[in-house]
């Protein structure tokens, strides 16, 4: 049997943010052994370029060292040796984020992607990590969370890890520090949940609704086979939000506010997010970590992958991120109904939406999604949210046109079989196929319109067959994010089409809408914007100054742009009605009353 290579990562130099990674090849290429670092880790669609945070790299054989010849940015090849092979590098890591690595004087996190060197040609080897202490003037209570399986390391504790081969090392992230650990079961399986953060939560409670939330995602898609253990690793920052999939972890970031404390009750709106961006990432445990685009199977973290695909290994996640909630029980109907609504809002808003479909806005991730500029939302949609919708959209239609023999339900759960439980990447095409062969609709216009190309999805018309209206109104003010009536206290201001934050003390335009009052007088992201009709504007106070006028007056826009003092003439205009709310139809039939139960309960009729 082939030995293992060995890997050891130590935190050397808290202060400096430096690791000592060292790898080991028992049985190197006698010709020169190949090493290369990803480019990008799988989740976050974006070149990322961890070898620039190689600081130092050498290599050495039984005490004697080796050439080391850099090829490319990410590639490195070692010179002929007889013997095993150690090479030894020093990374940067200060990426506060869930796709990095991280270490200072309070913890060390790191993801394998940013720190493990891949043996070209061998990646098909088991792997072992030793995992090291920092100094000893630090982390005295510092403990290891990690989904990785131990060799010879206690819970929570350093020493040697194991992994099957090179592609599973990278897919488990590491969090070492003072750490909060809550432990659960969900369909026999162990689960725990590892935060670091000054947080004074309620882990019962979170360990609780985290369960019966695994439970219903578990329930919906089934036990996949090798799964017999999951830990969520949770970060909590004074403010943050985001998440990334493994196969038996996920790693989060959270804001401190948003987790329940002992004696809270009700399901405030930061913790719904929060319990949303649990269930976004354990949803992944089947779609996209073991069921996934043809084109990851495998995949090259070398260079892009693309696929038109994201829509649904994204945009089907956050439709059952949130429905899964209400399902659980852990929301109401009402808050489902209000978080929709949200989502459908930032749709709206989106002008983007217009102009690339969901096929294009997956492929072009690489260079769009991840690398938004000025112009983005009047130039691009988003697979998450507006996928979400299509998501929707398609399980109701379904449900209505089958007399709700099917769903989406059945069909993702048609599509686990096909490509998640047999390995086999899904076509583009996939779950197209699938779901019109599995429910025997025909769904070409659908995909056709609503994938493909920009249409607008009749989701007024397909709710309503569910009991639940849907309204549209002006937003209230700048932080109006939808999913509830408007204010009746004033009317809405005039519409200039411009989105405005404070940016180190100055108040900066962040957005100007296409088609808007704004572009068409001139105005350009990044000004500064001073003045309406010389009266000093702030982000709070703009509001209130367009009050003071109709649609359809002109008033002048004073800003710097650069260290220029420029003034343009804009005639405001009435504000759109891209601001969306649901609620359930005080009239609807039971025919559409049974759909609803069924729909969000996941029961049948």
């Amino acid at each position: 049997m082939p030995a293992p290579h060995r890997y050891r990562i130590v935190p050397k130099n808290p202060g400096a943010h430096l690791f000592e990674v060292t790898l080991t090849v028992a049985e190197p290429d006698p010709h020169g052994q190949v090493l290369t670092l990803p480019a990008w880790i799988p989740g976050s669609y974006l070149i990322r370029d961890y070898a620039r945070h190689v600081i130092a790299i050498r290599a050495a054989s039984e005490g004697d060292p080796i050439e080391l010849t850099k090829l490319d940015k990410t590639t490195w090849q070692a010179g002929p040796v007889h013997g095993p092979l150690q090479v030894t590098a020093e990374i940067y890591a200060y990426d506060l984020s869930v796709r990095g690595a991280h270490l200072d004087t309070t913890h060390a996190y790191f993801n394998g992607p940013a720190v493990f060197l891949k043996v070209a040609g061998q990646e098909h080897l088991p792997c072992e990590l030793t995992i090291e202490p920092p100094p000893k003037s630090l982390g005295r209570e510092w403990r290891v969370a990690t989904s990785m399986r131990p060799r010879d390391a206690e819970r929570y504790g350093y020493g040697v890890y194991q992994a099957a081969d090179y592609d599973e090392l990278i897919d488990h992230p590491v969090e070492i520090g003072e750490l909060a650990i809550g432990e659960f079961e969900a369909g026999g399986i162990p689960h725990a949940v590892a935060i670091r953060g000054h947080a004074r939560a309620d882990m019962a409670r979170i360990c609780h609704d985290l369960a019966t939330l695994c439970e219903q995602h578990l329930a919906l898609l089934g036990l996949p086979r090798d799964l017999d253990r999951y830990l969520f690793l949770l970060l909590v920052l004074p403010d943050g939000y985001g998440g990334l999939e493994h196969r038996w972890s996920s790693s989060l970031v959270c804001s401190r506010g948003d987790l329940p404390v002992r004696g809270e009750t009700g399901t405030k709106p930061s913790y719904r997010g929060f319990l949303r961006l649990c269930s976004h990432e354990y949803f992944h445990l089947w779609n996209v970590k073991r069921m996934k685009p043809e084109r990851f199977t495998p995949y090259d973290l070398t260079t892009e992958a693309h696929t038109g695909l994201l829509w649904v290994f994204e945009g089907i996640t956050s439709y059952y991120d949130t429905l899964a909630l209400v399902r659980a029980g852990l929301i109401t109907r009402d808050n489902y109904l209000e978080m929709v609504g949200r989502v459908i809002t930032r749709v709206m808003r989106t002008r983007g939406r217009f102009r690339q479909s969901l096929e294009d806005a997956s492929f072009d991730a690489w260079i769009k999604f991840y690398k938004p500029d000025a112009n983005t939302s009047n130039a691009t949609i988003s697979y998450y949210t507006k996928g979400a919708l299509v998501a929707l959209a398609l399980d109701l239609t379904i449900r209505r046109d089958t007399d709700s023999r099917h769903s989406l339900d059945s069909v993702m759960q048609a599509c686990w079989k096909h490509f998640g439980e047999t390995g086999e990447g899904m076509p583009e095409r996939g779950l197209e196929s699938v779901a019109q062969g599995f429910t025997g609709l025909d769904l070409e216009e659908f995909f056709e319109r609503y994938v493909r190309g920009t249409g607008e999805l009749p989701l007024a018309k397909i709710l309503r067959d569910f009991g639940v209206r849907m309204h549209l109104r002006p937003a209230d003010n700048a932080e109006d994010a939808g999913g509830k009536p408007g204010s009746s206290e004033q009317p809405p201001a005039p519409w200039l089409g411009l989105v405005t934050a404070l940016r180190d003390g100055r108040h900066v335009v962040t957005l100007v809408h296409s088609d808007s009052p704004a572009e068409a007088a001139g105005i350009a992201a990044g000004d500064e914007l001073l003045a309406v009709d010389d009266v000093r504007v702030s982000p709070v106070t703009l509001d209130a100054r367009l009050r003071e006028h109709h649609a359809g007056d002109r008033v002048t826009l004073t800003v710097f742009r650069n260290d220029e003092l420029l003034r343009f003439r804009a005639r405001i205009v009435e504000p759109p009605e891209d601001t969306c709310w649901l609620d359930a139809h005080p009239e609807a039939s039971p025919e559409a009353e049974q759909r609803q139960k069924a729909w969000l309960t996941g029961s049948p009729l």
